[in-house]
């Protein structure tokens, strides 16, 4: 198709975004919620939904839920009640699935992303409501048979669900990302798309450009990657501009996204709200949101990814790509933090963690809570380069690794010990510098007859012969007056 005629076209894109929370129980009974555990262990009578037995609301999933809402800028709603969600699947045993429809635990809020052009854009939240997740059918290929596993069934999920505001598949990336980053920032979940812990069904639908009535849109599930989530929306926005183009009629179903083929495929047409038949759980009563819960969540609060966005590019001056990189995990951010307590040179501390501790990292497969220095041993190692006592390669390379070897050492005294301690006096430089212009006798000519970038030259075989040991700035210096004294 060309592309002059899909440019005539809009996509238009809502996301419904589950995120499992990662309490010890079930959101509804004493179960065990804990991710790789044999099939059918983490199971009740509860949850395996015998007669006679009932729920009940687990306070911390609450908590939670309210902590993304706060997060999200949304109105927290005070008078919440659950209802049943009737529909009928092998891995549902109740036959209906306890969420919140009339009254969902946060209203409002909003993210906000970059659009292809660069320009800001809010993508705003319906809404944030509570739930319980279903099993886990498990089909094996060639098998006549499906298998279920009940140890999912329960585990309690907010559900976020924006409005249909996206307009490219970047944008609804930009989404997901954030809403990982925030459910990890509060620990709320692990975010673990992977294992299911975060899950993705898109909404999607077109409709040309100028129009203000909302096209047939098509729910698409099974998407268990940011990258199969971009895939699947480009898919169906081009399989969808086909059809209209064709003179065919959008069909409002529910597809499957093939990581594959890179294509979707039906599963079922879409259930209307009335197929659900809603009605309030009359087995659990409604929770209240009092003042006193409400004050006491928001100071539990830990410091959230755009403040502290913010603080590192107003307040400690930092590139965006920077501030973004380090605000990506919040143990990172908070380490930077700790590092920034202790020295005012916030470029080098970024310098810092987004090169030679991030190696290290990588390299030895740690994390940043399990790096063995303590943020002030980082700043220290900063303030001796900045005070010209070792240089910069050193610092990172040969008296970073000897720290990590012996991290109750003071680098300073490190450094001595190493006899890594930088040399400015001209005493022990300008010797260095006449053996090395004597090497390169052609050279010191050239120079002098204009080939200046000939200093670089001088400066590396200066730097190699004092073996890390001399100042580069007062050997820069002194190289150029012992050349003009040559």
């Amino acid at each position: 198709m060309k592309q002059e005629i899909i440019d005539t076209y809009e996509l238009v894109v809502g996301l419904e975004v589950h995120a499992q929370l990662s309490t010890k129980t079930k959101a509804f009974s004493p179960d065990a919620n804990a991710y790789g555990e044999d099939p059918n262990t983490n199971i009740s009578v509860i949850t395996l939904a015998h007669p006679g037995t009932l729920p009940k609301s687990n306070g911390k999933a609450l908590e939670y839920s309210i902590k993304m809402g706060l997060a999200c800028g949304c109105e927290i709603t005070r008078y919440n009640i659950y209802d049943r969600k009737n529909y009928f699947y092998p891995d549902l045993p109740k036959g209906f699935q306890i969420t919140q429809d009339k009254a969902p635990i946060c209203v409002g809020g909003f993210f906000d992303v970059e659009n292809n052009e660069g320009k800001a854009s809010r993508i705003r939240l319906n809404r944030i409501h509570m739930e319980e997740d279903a099993g886990k059918s498990i089909h094996l290929e060639g098998a006549a048979y499906t298998m279920v596993d009940l140890n999912r069934a329960g585990v309690p999920l907010i559900e976020i669900v924006t409005e249909p505001d996206i307009r490219y598949a970047e944008e609804a990336i930009q989404v997901m990302e954030q809403v990982r980053r925030l459910v990890r920032y509060l620990e709320v979940s692990d975010g673990n798309m992977e294992e299911g812990s975060l899950r993705c069904d898109a909404n999607v639908s077109v409709r040309k450009i100028g129009d203000t009535e909302l096209g047939r849109k098509v729910e698409v599930k099974n998407m268990n990657s940011m990258r199969n989530v971009q895939k699947a929306i480009e898919h169906e926005r081009i399989r969808q501009i086909k059809m209209l183009e064709a003179g065919e009629e959008i069909i409002s179903e529910t597809r499957t996204f093939n990581p594959d083929t890179g294509k979707t495929y039906s599963m079922r047409t879409k259930e209307e709200l009335n197929d659900y038949r809603y009605f309030p759980e009359p087995d659990l009563p409604p929770i209240i949101v009092s003042d006193e819960m409400l004050a006491r969540i928001s100071s539990e609060m830990p410091p959230l990814p755009k403040a502290l966005f913010e603080k590192f590019t107003k307040e400690y001056k930092l590139p965006a790509y920077d501030a973004g990189v380090l605000t990506d995990q919040k143990e990172v951010a908070l380490y930077f933090e700790e590092i920034c307590s202790h020295t005012k040179n916030f470029k080098a501390a970024s310098n810092w963690l987004m090169t030679t501790i991030k190696s290290y990292l990588n390299d030895s497969g740690k994390e940043i809570t399990d790096f063995e220095l303590e943020a002030g041993k980082i700043a220290q190692l900063i303030a001796l380069v900045d005070d010209a006592k070792v240089s910069n390669t050193t610092a990172t390379g040969t008296l970073f690794k000897a720290l990590i070897s012996e991290p109750d050492k003071e680098p300073e005294e490190l450094a001595k010990s190493l006899n890594l301690i930088q040399e400015s006096n001209d005493g022990f430089i300008v010797p260095i510098i006449d053996e090395v212009l004597a090497r390169f006798p052609d050279k010191v000519a050239a120079y002098k007859k204009g080939k200046k970038n000939l200093i670089g030259l001088f400066m590396g075989e200066v730097m190699k012969a004092g073996k890390g040991k001399v100042d580069p700035k007062k050997a820069n210096e002194l190289i150029r007056k012992q050349l003009e004294k040559a």
